[in-house]
């Protein structure tokens, strides 16, 4: 039996990159090997298994209006009833054991010094996915509480017997933080990239005959994400005289995502024809990707950057940048990558060839349908054969700095 915690998905309808990868993963584990979703209630002080609403938050909230927030949310009713399972022992407890454990998330600090009630239960390996080292890489673009909370999560992942990164480049970030700190070796590595859904048709064209054309960038309005640079581009491309439609899809970090949506409300007054979406059910993102012609991800560094294989999974092309992760996952064809992507000059020359240029646009396209994707079911087998080939030996405790 597998224990998989749920702590924050299980309560959030937000659907950003460590959601998904926690959703998508407990989805195709579950049909492969025998999985207990667990979680760590503050107002009972104990880990147990969700409740009929948590589980339905981890199982459907793709489907449902996302959430305009990240953080958690817990409700009254669940608040009393965890006190009411203190006082009264906590029966909802997880009991027994099980052979493994695995993390998805980024664990708070609450969570992690509740780790030694769970890991006494657990008598295989203890594996944590790794999804980047973006507080330490651009600390200046993060949420400051991310980046207080960063050095000592990553310092404690040193405690697992084995850890996942999504890329090359957050693996080579990992162990290069954890040999900066100092002789004692961390856990071992692997790399293990996302999955993808494969409903789409990458066939489909039929925006090539759309006027005026649309653009789309999907992701987090937030410093990192770059958007604003891309605002300024779009800008002078209509000052210029081009005609297209920016449509952006995202939930909103106000803390650094601020110079963003300032620039966004300022070109819809002027009559601009961009839209904000906001965070969006997964058939309307569906029904955005098939109706533009390219994308844009201008991140200026990502751990991964699901939104450019979903992209090219539509069979449309995507400009983006090559920090981080994102060169390997911009290799293999249907991307226009722009190393300069912090200049608003250069950014505007790659949208105004993939707008003109219908030749280079169509061969990016073609490039990306050739490009063959892992599933997540393929994802969810490669780490669980990853875990049962790990040693237990690694026991440095569930708890300290």
């Amino acid at each position: 039996m597998l224990l998989f915690d749920v702590t924050h998905t299980s309560h959030s309808t937000a659907n950003t990159g460590v959601q998904r990868v926690t959703r998508e993963l407990f989805r195709a584990l579950r049909a492969i090997t025998p999985v207990r979703p667990v979680l760590w209630d503050p107002f009972a002080c104990a880990w147990r298994e969700p409740d009929r609403h948590e589980t339905d938050l981890l199982e459907t909230a793709p489907s449902r209006r996302p959430s305009l927030r990240r953080g958690a949310r817990w409700s009254w009713r669940q608040r009393w009833r965890g006190h009411l399972d203190r006082i009264r022992g906590n029966p909802r407890a997880v009991r027994g054991n099980a052979s493994a454990f695995l993390t998805t998330e980024i664990f708070s600090s609450t969570v992690w010094e509740s780790y030694p009630h769970l890991w006494s239960r657990i008598t295989g390996p203890r594996i944590a996915i790794f999804h980047d080292a973006i507080p330490l890489k651009l600390p200046y673009l993060t949420p400051r509480g991310t980046v207080r909370r960063f050095p000592a999560y990553l310092k404690q992942l040193r405690a697992f017997d084995g850890v996942a990164a999504l890329s090359n480049a957050s693996r080579k970030d990992l162990a290069g933080y954890w040999e900066w700190l100092g002789p004692e070796a961390g856990p071992p590595m692997t790399t293990i990239p996302p999955g993808l859904h494969l409903s789409a048709d990458p066939s489909a064209d039929s925006a090539e005959q759309a006027e005026p054309p649309r653009i789309l960038c999907v992701g987090s309005i937030e410093g990192r994400k770059n958007q604003a640079t891309l605002l300024r581009a779009c800008d002078q491309l209509w000052k210029d005289g081009e005609s297209f439609h920016l449509d952006f899809v995202g939930i909103a970090n106000r803390e650094t995502g601020g110079e963003a949506i300032q620039l966004l409300d300022a070109l819809r007054e002027q009559g601009q024809p961009v839209t904000w979406h906001g965070p969006v059910r997964e058939a309307e993102l569906l029904r955005l990707y098939q109706a533009c012609r390219f994308t844009v991800y201008p991140s200026y560094y990502e751990g991964f950057g699901l939104p450019v294989w979903e992209s090219l999974r539509h069979g449309k092309p995507c400009i983006c940048g090559t920090g981080g992760a994102l060169a390997e996952t911009a290799r293999g064809g249907g991307c226009l990558t722009v190393e300069s992507i912090s200049d608003p000059f250069v950014l505007a020359r790659a949208v105004r060839q993939l707008l003109r240029d219908s030749e280079r646009r169509a061969a990016l396209a073609a490039e990306a349908r050739m490009r063959r994707f892992p599933t997540w079911e393929e994802s969810a087998q490669k780490l669980l054969q990853w875990i049962e080939s790990r040693p237990t030996a690694n026991r440095r405790g569930g708890s300290g700095s």
